[in-house]
C-alpha cells in the first residue's frame, strides 16, 4: 500500500471522527443542547431617568430687580430695558388694557415669552418621561417642555450646528399657540478638566442622572404676546431659548435660575437676556391660581 493511499485514509478516518463527535471532541447526543440564560436587555435612557438636575417641585418667585415692570403695572408706554425697535416702541404707546379685555386677549403677558417674569409660582412635574410640565398660578398657563432627541444627542453644549438644531424645530403642523412649542434638552458645561460631556473614547457620553449641568429649552410657533404687562409686544416670529439651572445654597436651600433669550427681529433690535430666579417651597400649600388679570396702570405717563 503505498504511502499516498495510507495518509488519505487517515485523512477520511479523521474527517468521520469529526462527524460523529459533538462539540470538543465529545460524543454527539441526541438531548438539546443548552443555551445560555438571556441577558435582560438594559433600557435605553429617557429624558427623566437621565435628568442632570431635579427640577420637579413647587417653586416661588423671587423678584428682586424690575420691581416696577413685574410687581405692577408701568404706565403705558415705558418699556425699561427692553431693546424695542421703533414699531414695538409705536405699539406700546398705543396699547389699551380695555380693549384687549373685550377682545378676550387678557392672557397676552403670559405667554412663553412673558410668564417667567410674572410674580407666582411655578409647578414642576414629568408629564411622561419624555415631557416636563411647567404649570404657572399665575394665569392658570401650561407650558410643556418635549425632549425631542435621542438621549446619546443630549450631552452637547453650545455651539450647536444647523443639523444638531434640528432637534429643537417643531413640527411642521404645530400651530402656533400662547406657549408656543418647546424642544428641550439636558445640556453638560465645561469643568476644569475639558469637557464634562465627552466620553472616555472622545465622543459625547449619554447625560447620566444627577451629573449636573442644565436644561435648554428653545421654543416656537408662539401667538404674539408682551413681555411687559404694560404692552410691550413680541410677535409671532419670536424664538425663545432658555437655560434653567437648579443651585444649591447653605443648609440644602434650592434655588432655580431661569436664564432668557428672546429674539424677534419685528420688535427688537438685538436679544433680549433676563435672569429670573425662584426659590423652592416644600409643598403645593401657597398654590393659588388665578386666570390671567392685569391691573390698569396706575400713572400715565
Amino acid at each position: 500500500m503505498s504511502g499516498a493511499f495510507t495518509h488519505a485514509r487517515a485523512r477520511i478516518a479523521m474527517l468521520i471522527i469529526a462527524a460523529v463527535a459533538g462539540p470538543l471532541g465529545h460524543a454527539a447526543s441526541d438531548e438539546p443542547a443548552q443555551q445560555a440564560p438571556e441577558q435582560p436587555r438594559e433600557l435605553p435612557p429617557t429624558a427623566q431617568s437621565s435628568a442632570q438636575i431635579d427640577l420637579t417641585g413647587y417653586w416661588v418667585s423671587v423678584v428682586t430687580e424690575d420691581w416696577r415692570y413685574r410687581m405692577i403695572t408701568a404706565p403705558r408706554g415705558d418699556i425699561g430695558s427692553v431693546p424695542a425697535s421703533d414699531e414695538a416702541r409705536k405699539r406700546a404707546k398705543e396699547w389699551d388694557l380695555a380693549k384687549d379685555v373685550r377682545d378676550g386677549q387678557q392672557c397676552k403677558a403670559f405667554g412663553a415669552a412673558g410668564i417667567m417674569r410674572r410674580p407666582g409660582r411655578l409647578h414642576i412635574t414629568w408629564a411622561d418621561d419624555k415631557t416636563l410640565r411647567l404649570d404657572f398660578d399665575a394665569g392658570t398657563q401650561t407650558r410643556l417642555l418635549h425632549f425631542t432627541g435621542l438621549p446619546d444627542q443630549m450631552g452637547f453644549t453650545g455651539g450647536e450646528t444647523p443639523v444638531q438644531l434640528r432637534r429643537f424645530e417643531a413640527p411642521a403642523d404645530t400651530a402656533p399657540t400662547l406657549q408656543g412649542f418647546s424642544a428641550a434638552a439636558w445640556k453638560k458645561y465645561f469643568d476644569g478638566r475639558g469637557f464634562a460631556g465627552m466620553s472616555a473614547g472622545g465622543g459625547l457620553a449619554v447625560p447620566r442622572a444627577g451629573q449636573g449641568g442644565a436644561l435648554m429649552v428653545i421654543t416656537t410657533r408662539l401667538l404674539p404676546g408682551y413681555l411687559q404687562s404694560n404692552g410691550v409686544p413680541y410677535s409671532e416670529d419670536t424664538v425663545l431659548t432658555e437655560y434653567l439651572n437648579r443651585i444649591t445654597l447653605p443648609h440644602d436651600e434650592a434655588w432655580l435660575v431661569v436664564t432668557s433669550i428672546v429674539e424677534d427681529p419685528q420688535s427688537l433690535y438685538e436679544p433680549y437676556i433676563t435672569s429670573t430666579h425662584f426659590k423652592r417651597e416644600a409643598d403645593g400649600a401657597k398654590w393659588h391660581a388665578t386666570p390671567c388679570a392685569i391691573p390698569a396702570p396706575l400713572v400715565e405717563p
